[in-house]
């Protein structure tokens, strides 16, 4: 359901069209085949899968409701909104909220006024967006010389899709080496089994933009489009300075735009070249890695123009090391607070093989770290208050931060996506200072920004952020199998602040009355230190993390 309420708004004199943009998501259950191989009980919105996008105008107030038919709680996250003044509309479960209640409802109210570009919405509890819970967010812009730069919008969502359910899945990923994806998923663009994908028209021409949107939790993805000029201006949400490119290469919930400029002969059509990668799963001719196409239309009657292949050395893929924000925000410093991460190899445990990011295994525990740092005074900007396995770090009001994840474990790679942030990379290179990989500095005058970086294997990363969004900020790989097995840590950030600004709605804290959670004291719903009543966490065996700087 889609109603649009148009209000007038008056600035400076200036008259002003924005929108309450009200969007109902019914959840439920459906028995579905999605990839025309396997059907399963997955997770769609108003007996739809896949959920169709949301489309707003920068500046609309989105209004999500979400309507729970599950069997367990749901929450929802728009990822790449920050959220600002409003941390507990996150959509994070069991960090900045406990989820709405089998048959209740809510609405998150999602302000757009500082914010553009492409996103996407999934669930944030437990693995529901695995088995479908997923859309893509596109806030269109309203800034003139940006929309002059083309004459359509085009959407393309990357998906990998599961031959069973998620609780199936990770189940038999206990037994699996290294804990890897037991079986290959399918691959769907704009929704549908790649093999049979739609094609996107082209007139002669004009200028795209497509937007790509990385919703996968296993896949990185390659896109190129032969025998078309790419100009990369946005990843993540954040705009650039056009670039050059050949391709684009994505990990777990990246997000990127390009200008294409089409062709000016109907002669021929052509191939968008999706390759799908992962090194989470072994390698196996025909499923790792996979190559689909998407017809590019300029003439039903022309016939399709072949490439010779290239090697992956001689494309030259969009790199956020060599991207310069539109905006041209100069590089944070001087560093308050510097932050070194190293990722644990898995340990096995009852459950399933667990990865870190900090020392121990991330876990959620009674009470969600966001109402422990509103309710627990100035003890709230004390670690003794959270419980070790939320990973917490504090966060001071408006300190720079630099975070270094260092990836020493072999051969994985993987993501890292921050809640609340989009963070400037500034550097990467190899953990071992033996190693023949290059370090790689920004190597412009200003660091790109975005919200999701890959982290290679053998490397670090090292980003920065200011932290001058107060709240509670989930931190965590995408690859959602590995996100749940504990690779993620918290930022409270600036307790003390949003002690003063931030009031949750009454209703979020009745939910968790009906869950059975407290929505006070530490993290044991306690106060002081006492976490009597929580699991022990589990320690990630591996190098030691640091924190230097307050």
């Amino acid at each position: 359901m889609l109603a649009y309420t148009l209000l007038i708004l008056l600035a400076g004199g200036l008259q002003a069209l924005a929108a309450h943009v009200q969007v109902t998501w019914d959840i439920g259950y459906l028995n579905i085949s999605r990839d025309g191989l396997s059907t399963w009980q997955a997770i769609g919105a108003n007996g739809q899968l896949p959920i169709p996008p949301i489309y707003v105008t920068q500046g609309d107030i989105l209004e999500l409701t979400a309507i729970n038919h599950l069997d367990k709680p749901v929450t929802l996250h728009t990822h790449g909104l920050f959220q600002r003044n409003s941390s507990y509309y996150d959509g994070a479960g069991m960090v900045t909220e406990c989820g709405i209640p089998p048959g209740s409802q809510f609405t998150y109210i999602i302000e757009t006024r500082n914010q553009s570009g492409t996103h996407w919405v999934h669930s944030h509890y437990g693995p529901e967006a695995i088995d479908g819970l997923r859309a893509a967010l596109v806030i269109r812009d309203l800034d003139p010389k940006l929309l002059d730069e083309y004459d359509e919008d085009v959407l393309l969502t990357l998906e990998d899709w599961g031959q069973e359910p998620s609780n199936a899945m990770l189940e038999r990923m206990k037994t699996t080496s290294l804990g890897r994806h037991p079986n290959y998923p399918t691959v769907l663009i704009n929704g549908i089994n790649a093999n049979l994908s739609q094609p996107i028209r082209f007139l002669p021409g004009r200028r795209y933009r497509l937007r790509v949107v990385s919703m996968s939790f296993t896949y990185w993805f390659k896109v190129r489009l032969p025998g078309h000029a790419m100009q990369v201006i946005e990843a993540d949400g954040i705009y650039s300075q056009p670039s050059a490119v050949d391709g684009l290469d994505m990990c777990p919930g990246q997000r990127y735009s390009v200008i294409i400029t089409a062709q000016e002969s109907l002669e021929f059509n052509y191939a968008l070249n999706v390759t799908f990668h992962s090194n989470f799963l072994a390698r196996k001719p025909g499923l790792n890695p996979r190559y689909h196409h998407v017809p590019i239309m300029y003439n039903d009657d022309a016939p399709i123009k072949t490439y010779p292949m290239i090697e992956d050395h001689e494309v030259k893929w969009a790199d956020e090391y060599a991207m310069e924000p539109h905006d041209k925000q100069m590089l944070l410093e001087p560093v308050d607070q510097h932050i070194v991460l190293n990722v644990k190899a898995p340990n096995r445990n009852t459950s399933i093989s667990a990865h870190a990011y900090g020392d121990y295994a991330y876990a959620p525990v009674p009470v969600p770290p966001l109402y422990t740092a509103l309710t627990t005074g100035d003890m709230a900007l004390s670690p003794s208050v959270y419980a070790p396995q939320l990973n917490a770090i504090i966060l001071k009001h408006n300190h720079v931060v630099e975070l270094e994840l260092r990836n020493s474990f072999a051969p994985i790679m993987h993501t890292y996506h921050s809640h609340g942030h989009a963070f400037q990379v500034v550097e990467t290179g190899p953990v071992n200072s033996n190693s023949s990989i290059p370090v790689k500095r920004f190597t412009g005058r200003q660091p790109m920004r975005r919200d999701t970086i890959t982290l290679a294997a053998g490397q670090y990363v090292r980003v920065r952020i200011k932290a001058d969004n107060p709240g509670v900020w989930y931190q965590h790989c995408h690859q959602e199998q590995h996100n749940l097995s504990g690779m993620a840590f918290t930022f409270i950030e600036a307790p003390d602040v949003m002690q003063q600004t931030l009031r949750v709605p009454q209703e979020m804290l009745e939910f968790c009355r009906i869950l059975g959670h407290p929505t006070q004291g530490n993290s044991a719903g306690h106060f002081g230190s006492d976490m009597t009543g929580i699991d022990p966490p589990l320690a990630i065996n591996g190098t030691a993390n640091s924190i230097t700087g307050t």
